[in-house]
């Protein structure tokens, strides 16, 4: 009756020792659940920042091409001939021949100094006389020299064609000096304007109209005069 009683306690015993146990391993198995639930919005912020990550650069050399340079001179001196046409007033219009040179102080203003010649003709008092001379040869020889400041107000290009582009520019003239006619010197203002067309690196092209402008009593009464000048030239870089 003993042993039977006894078997029935340990039964019991071990019953309640294998729910014991198995409800333990169920505790630790949510509570594993539990712990993986947590940390998985961790986990996966982790992969999306690995993700987000640049990848590492790659350094490599620049690719390198050649450049053609053009061989623009960068001289400051200019000189040159210019030849044209000097309208004397009451002499009318006669060929002129003369020298320029100019040193670019920057990149639009310069300098200019020029000295030409031309031989005067007859006046219409002379041609209506029939024989009277204001002048003797040697007097009509009419010669000037002006010191001038220039300054470039349209500086830009000029295009032939679609291919070609020269530099080019407008620039204004105003100057003093003197000019010599009649056996007299006197003091003579100039203001014009002029364009400048560069054809080579050291080559330009010019286009000048100037008044030149003075006083004069030369036909008995003191006046004011404007000899026009319209000439072209040809100078050079240095």
């Amino acid at each position: 009756m003993e042993s039977r009683i006894q078997r029935i306690f340990l039964s019991d015993a071990a019953k309640r020792k294998g729910i014991s146990r198995a409800g333990g391993s169920r505790c630790v198995t949510v509570l594993l659940l539990a712990l993986a639930w947590l940390l998985a919005p961790v986990t996966v912020l982790a992969e999306s920042a690995v993700l987000l990550e640049d990848p590492p650069l790659a350094v490599r050399d620049p690719e390198r091409r050649p450049v053609r340079v053009d061989r623009i001179d960068t001289e400051n001196f200019e000189v040159g001939v210019f030849t044209g046409l000097l309208d004397v007033e009451d002499f009318g219009s006669q060929s002129l021949l003369g020298v320029r040179a100019a040193y670019h102080v920057t990149e639009d203003l310069f300098v200019e100094a020029a000295y030409a010649r031309s031989k005067l003709g007859r006046t219409s008092f002379e041609e209506l006389s029939g024989g009277a001379q204001l002048l003797t040869d040697g007097e009509r020889d009419l010669s000037y020299w002006s010191v001038s400041a220039g300054w470039d107000i349209l500086p830009g290009e000029s295009f032939i064609g679609r291919r070609w582009a020269f530099k080019s520019s407008l620039y204004l003239l105003l100057g003093a000096g003197s000019t010599r006619f009649g056996g007299d010197d006197v003091f003579t203002l100039n203001a014009g304007l002029g364009y400048r067309f560069i054809l080579l690196d050291w080559l330009a092209l010019h286009v000048t109209a100037q008044d030149h402008m003075f006083e004069s009593d030369l036909l008995g009464k003191s006046e004011d005069k404007h000899n026009f000048e319209v000439s072209g030239s040809l100078t050079v870089f240095f």
